[in-house]
């Protein structure tokens, strides 16, 4: 029996094992056979498949029979959790098929054996993170991370309660600080390592897209594959972008000098060091905000050139620690001459940069950075990936160029299996044309009584998402004293903790910005109205895009700009109808959706099938009887 029929049985086997019985969904099935296509024939698919689809067990099943080595690449922890905790372990119970999965993430979120023994020493050396911090651990916090140690936990930092980041940098370490287990005193019992023999036992591996966006530009970060899945593939072009880049701040050399010190006897060395940092951080201060379009300045680029010395200097200091030296020592020196030696292959390539990457300066004053990035990712990724593995590409919005941007061949499969979800008959579209230009002085003003309105309409139950931090606040701090309902606002708790409360009362309102755009599920009453501040375009002094733009000349707009848009505005819109229950308006508060001329049905047609209005009497009646109603 071929694939194809294998896995339409499956599917419906797995399917009518759903709470309910499942149901058999057209798009789920369409979208499968071509998953399974692809994995026979060794080619590509890029799928678009909206909200209801389905279309985690309808690359799963394919996958599973296929019976080759696989990696699901996902960009949100809440679609990860869905998979390791959910997913997969439905699909091991009800498929009748021996399956062993595994999760594995970045070395820098498990618990360091090493650095916890030293932090017990009181050795609190710096690390490569931004923040240096030479306080040493108390003893119950060491107490409780030995405890932790000694479990049955993975190590992973996400199983511990009230850890704090700056704990947490003091014992654990990043890719490019770790020695390797050989050459560590806890190789033998390092947690990190032992993930990574369950990852390379495991049929499906599932990990987080920059895990695997760091494995495509270094060998041996994740195990060998035959198919990759990448869910969410309309962040892969940002996210193997950044992982394509370098970065040099003050902090990075300030953290490799310390942990130089920690191991030498002669404080020369750490010192130039410590002092190029404090040169770098002044050399790059008036920078910040600015596109190097000539590569570094002259003043930058002869401290980048005294940087590399006297981080060289470090190398060379490093390398005569003796073999006789303590375990601990040669461990703390292996980290620190990795460090170097990553901070002078990152200057050397920013130093002179090529014609292909954007170079550009950023962060807070406190930390400037000085960072590339490649302008397109196309070529990189045909070259190192899709050559060496079937790649499954899906996500419910991808803009229209997303096999050209990603390097995908011209023979990839590409389709739109939709949604199950009646739009037309469940959610209303309102764009109220009467308010101002967004660009206009008066617009926030009049923003924020059309969301009183609609609210009052709603009775709270709202997800109103907003384009900048600044309109969100402003926003709150208008109508929370106006409206009877809790306003919950991002910022104010953990991304997890909000979503919960705001799910678990019919009546609390959620106020957020860009990361809450994608990848939040709050099914349901508790969301009957979704509330979009602005078109979602890109901001127009990001560095990377600008190139983009110069490189895309006339036409940067329509290849740009607006397919950003046109994803991101989907993506927020998506967050109204999560079931098949589900009913709502989504208010997309920027007239331009209905008076742009050039570029309006581009964006409404990126947009789920739903019915329309300028009209908000319309919107408030049918937020009115959803209220009355459930």
């Amino acid at each position: 029996m071929s694939l194809d029929s294998n896995t339409l049985e499956l599917l419906e086997t797995v399917t009518a094992a759903l709470p309910g019985g499942g149901e058999q969904r057209d798009g789920q099935r369409e979208m499968a056979l071509a998953v399974a296509d692809a994995i026979t024939n060794n080619g590509h698919a890029l799928i678009q498949a909206g909200t209801g689809t389905g279309k985690s067990l309808a690359y799963l099943v394919p996958v599973l029979l296929s019976q080759q080595p696989t990696i699901i690449a996902t960009a949100t922890k809440a679609l990860q959790d869905q998979l390791a905790k959910k997913d997969l372990p439905f699909l091991a119970e009800h498929s009748g098929l021996q399956l062993d999965f595994a999760v594995l993430k970045g070395r820098s979120n498990y618990l360091c054996l090493q650095r916890l023994d030293e932090a017990d020493a009181g050795d609190s050396s710096a690390t490569l993170e931004l923040e240096i911090d030479d306080e040493p651990l108390d003893p119950a916090t060491i107490k409780k991370l030995r405890a932790f140690a000694a479990s049955d936990s993975t190590g992973d930092r996400a199983e511990l309660d009230d850890i704090d980041d700056r704990t947490w940098r003091l014992v654990s370490v990043g890719r490019d600080e770790c020695p390797g287990a050989g050459r560590c005193p806890r190789g033998d019992d390092c947690l990190a390592e032992r993930a990574r023999r369950r990852a390379e036992a495991a049929d499906i591996l599932v990990v987080n897209l920059h895990l695997y966006a760091l494995s495509v530009m270094v060998e041996g970060v994740l195990p060998d594959h035959d198919v990759v899945v990448i869910d969410e593939a309309h962040q892969l072009e940002d996210i193997m972008a950044e992982a394509a880049g370098r970065q040099i701040s003050p902090a990075r050399i300030q953290a490799t000098a310390r942990s130089t010190a920690a191991v030498l006897v002669d404080r020369d060395a750490p010192q130039g060091a410590e002092e190029s940092a404090t040169a770098l951080h002044g050399a790059l201060e008036a920078l910040i905000g600015d596109r190097l379009l000539e590569g570094p300045t002259k003043e930058l680029g002869a401290t980048l050139d005294i940087t590399r010395t006297r981080v060289d200097a470090l190398l060379g200091a490093l390398r005569a620690v003796p073999d006789s030296a303590p375990a601990d020592t040669k461990a703390k020196a292996i980290r620190a001459r990795q460090m170097a030696t990553g901070l002078i292959d990152d200057i050397d390539a920013i130093r002179w940069p090529i014609d292909d990457e954007v170079l550009w300066v950023d962060g807070p004053t406190s930390n400037p950075s000085l960072r590339s990035t490649p302008i397109a990712i196309d070529e990189l990724l045909a070259e190192t990936l899709w050559e060496r593995r079937t790649g499954v590409l899906t996500s419910a919005t991808l803009p229209a160029r997303a096999a050209s941007q990603l390097g995908l061949p011209p023979t990839s499969s590409t389709l739109d299996v939709g949604s199950p979800f009646d739009y037309e008959e469940n959610a209303l579209l309102y764009c109220p044309v009467h308010l101002p230009d967004p660009r206009s002085d008066g617009f926030r003003e009049a923003q924020h009584v059309e969301i009183e309105s609609l609210m009052v309409a709603a009775g709270g139950r709202t997800l109103a998402l907003f384009t900048s931090y600044a309109a969100m606040r402003e926003a709150v701090e208008q109508l929370s004293p106006r409206l009877p309902w809790p306003i919950l606002m991002q910022g104010e708790g953990s991304k997890v903790a909000l979503l919960k409360e705001f799910v678990e009362s019919d009546e609390n309102s959620l106020f957020a910005t860009m990361s809450f755009w994608q990848g939040v599920d709050a099914p349901g009453s508790t969301c009957s109205l979704v509330i979009i501040d602005r078109l979602p375009f890109p901001r127009p002094n990001d560095p990377v895009l600008q190139a983009r733009r110069d490189r895309a000349g006339k036409a940067a707009f329509r290849t740009i700009d607006l397919p950003r848009a046109a994803t991101m505005l989907a993506q927020g819109a998506g967050r109204l109808i999560r079931s098949t229950t589900d009913q709502g308006v989504v208010a997309v508060l920027d007239p331009r959706l209905a008076t742009a001329r050039s570029y309006r049905w581009e964006l409404v047609e990126a947009l789920p099938p739903m019915r329309r209005t300028r009209d908000l009497s319309e919107a408030e009646a049918l937020l009115r009887q959803l209220r009355d109603t459930t």
